[in-house]
């Protein structure tokens, strides 16, 4: 179920409304059975393999408190927890393309395997909460966190609709003990939740979902395109996820936020970044945090061995994302510009910080190019045919309405300017502190330009894939 359709128009307020209205006993199983609704509303036969995940880990958490003095067993469960997880989503995620790899070198050997594996569909939401479920086995393993004795908690930190499916992914010390506590209908609540939905679905449906018009109809059929084309598109689609999925990440935070649990922020104004170090802290924050965390500091982190480490941590997290070879190398090259940014770019005389910001953005832009591409050879095409044919009648070649590029470029403009002159407290918190006269403009002209220009077709957000 998406948050911009009108599927979850009815279904949101009616959870809100009778969640409030049931004693509190009562409320975590009604959540927990809305939250398997709306995971099941996408494929119902998935739901299987998170109640199979939920079970490991929720027994696993248990036994390795259980084992707290022998560090040998507790290791042991804790591996357990690991297979069963990355076994998952690796055997979900990566199988066919491992499979179609090693068909691939076979053939080369001119050998021709007899049989292929069916197509397997990646569950929605695999990626992200098997990587909050590892997180919660770890912290138990180190002692941060004790375990959960009572599954339907757990499997709420796990299912909580607003965040199961894109995040972001949360720490069982930040979100676990929520489930717990008494929540309240409250208007401060009300009022700061829906000023985050407002704007999250002002950046997805109004922002991104015009861009994505553009970016598709170069991105789809590349070899189509030259110059300024390709720029443009390319240039767009930074936008155009950024819209997207920080959109995402606001209106996950803005529907928990009325029912009284507070998720993570996980943008922070990434693109006003001064480097490409700069935006990895700002940019899908719990992602970064945790591949820091849990992959980068266990193999030595700065101590030891930094450019290793720093490649195995971008190359997962290029995987991560999906399996093909174009993430890995977008992976990678983050990687590398990071850690040219601690050795490479150490410019001795001061730059103006508009011109740092420029120039990690093109850095950054120029990785995007393998992210968004299908396949390596088409990401080769864009890089060698965007600096050639530089008429601006390329720009015909997208074929779409004139219109589509005004109302794009127009609405992107209001939402980096809003974001850049609200940028000391964030938009909600300018949103939350000013005027009432002006809260109620910005609410108006949020919700004209919504009606005018919000593309409300059936949608669905980029990060559902991973």
């Amino acid at each position: 179920m998406l948050f911009n359709s009108f599927a979850f128009i009815l279904f949101f307020p009616l959870v809100v409304g009778c969640y409030f209205l049931l004693p509190q006993r009562f409320r975590n199983i009604f959540l927990l059975a809305c939250s398997c609704y709306f995971y099941m509303y996408f494929n119902p036969i998935y739901i299987l393999i998170l109640a199979y995940t939920i079970a490991v880990d929720f027994f696993v958490g248990i036994k390795i408190e259980n084992n707290f003095g022998n560090r040998r067993a507790q290791k042991i469960w804790l591996y357990a927890s690991l297979v069963a997880n990355i076994g998952a989503l690796a055997f979900f995620k990566y199988a066919n393309f491992v499979w179609e790899n090693i068909s691939s070198a076979l053939s080369l050997a001119s050998i021709n395997p007899s049989f292929s594996l069916p197509a397997i569909l990646l569950p929605i939401g695999l990626s992200f909460h098997t990587f909050q479920a590892i997180s919660y086995s770890v912290e138990v393993y180190r002692g941060k966190q004790k375990a959960e004795r009572n599954i339907l908690v757990y499997s709420l930190y796990v299912m909580f609709f607003p965040q199961l499916v894109a995040g972001p992914i949360e720490r069982p010390q930040r979100l676990l003990h929520q489930f717990t506590g008494k929540h309240y209908f409250t208007y401060s609540n009300f009022s700061i939740g829906a000023k985050w939905i407002l704007w999250g679905l002002f950046k997805k449906v109004v922002v991104a979902d015009n861009l994505s018009t553009l970016v598709d109809a170069v991105y789809n059929s590349p070899q189509s395109h030259t110059g300024l084309a390709l720029l443009a598109a390319t240039g767009l689609f930074a936008f155009q996820i950024y819209g997207d999925f920080s959109g995402y990440s606001d209106m996950a935070k803005g529907i928990a936020k009325i029912m009284g649990f507070d998720l993570s922020i996980n943008f922070n104004l990434p693109y006003f970044s001064a480097s490409v170090s700069e935006f990895w802290r700002k940019w899908h924050i719990s992602l970064s945090s945790w591949f820091k965390e849990y992959v980068y500091v266990p193999l030595g982190g700065n101590k030891e061995n930094f450019f290793r480490n720093l490649f195995i941590t971008f190359a997962l997290s290029g995987l991560w994302h999906g399996a093909n070879f174009t993430y890995l190398v977008w992976g990678v090259l983050n990687g590398i510009l990071v850690f040219m940014d601690k050795y490479v770019f150490k410019i001795p005389f001061n730059i103006p910080r508009f011109l740092k910001m420029a120039m990690a953005f093109l850095l950054i832009d120029f990785c995007w190019i393998f992210f968004r591409s299908s396949s390596l050879s088409d990401a080769s095409y864009i890089i060698t045919h965007a600096f050639t044919n530089w008429s601006w009648y390329t720009l015909n070649t997208i074929a779409v309405e004139r219109h589509t590029w005004f109302i794009a470029l127009s609405m992107l403009a209001f939402m980096l300017t809003v974001e850049w002159l609200t940028k000391a407290k964030s938009v909600i918190g300018w949103w939350n502190e000013t005027a009432r006269e002006y809260k109620i403009i910005f609410l108006n002209v949020l919700l004209i330009l919504m009606l005018l220009f919000g593309v409300f077709e059936h949608r669905t957000f980029i990060y559902f894939q991973f």
